[in-house]
């Protein structure tokens, strides 16, 4: 079977990469006549989240094509079954989705074995998913560019995330950096 396209989209907080991933995939849904499919995988802690939550929301609401709505905050390979060939999946935000899952608990995230388990098990619901579907959009967040504050569980978080982008880049047909809403392509290869 043929793996289907997958495109990463990074960038800075509000640098815009959720707006074009959104496009990209109104854009292929078109071109291909799919099923337009949006993971979240927010959790609404705080009132900030809550927000921007509602706001992507009433952005996909909105859209010129309609949007089948999943919210999953962990185990993402859980939803490879509801996607199917001609669905084009967006996945918002891997940032979020390691942050659920490597904070499920108090202390298990300063273990080497449990961080391994929770690279591992993003990684092979990432490629579950991407079986199932036909363009599988990802988007994350840059923070490896500014500077980390001290301490084990940001240097812990921003090492596994940086893991992920790594794997998923390599994997990735193509990659996108959004700086200040330009989309500038940093991978593109045939499938």
């Amino acid at each position: 079977m043929e793996k289907s396209k997958m495109i990463f989209i990074s960038g800075g907080v509000r640098s815009g990469k959720s707006s074009f991933a959104e496009q990209l995939a109104i854009k292929y849904a078109r071109q291909m006549n799919g099923r337009l499919n949006y993971l979240a995988c927010g959790r609404a802690t705080d009132r900030e989240m809550t927000d921007r939550i509602s706001h992507h929301k009433e952005t996909r609401k909105n859209s010129e094509l309609p949007w089948v709505n999943w919210e999953c905050p962990v185990n993402v390979k859980t939803m490879s079954p509801f996607y199917q060939s001609g669905d084009i999946v967006l996945l918002d935000c891997l940032t979020t989705l390691l942050n659920n899952e490597l904070f499920q608990d108090e202390d298990s995230w300063e273990r080497t074995d449990f961080q391994k388990n929770v690279v591992e098990s993003i990684l092979t619901g990432i490629e579950e998913i991407r079986k199932n579907c036909s363009v599988f959009i990802i988007v994350s967040n840059e923070v490896l560019n500014e500077q980390l504050h001290k301490g084990a569980v940001v240097f812990t978080y921003a090492k596994l995330l940086g893991l992920l982008h790594q794997n998923l880049v390599q994997e990735s047909t193509v990659a996108y950096l959004v700086e200040s809403g330009i989309p500038l392509l940093m991978k593109e290869r045939s499938q």
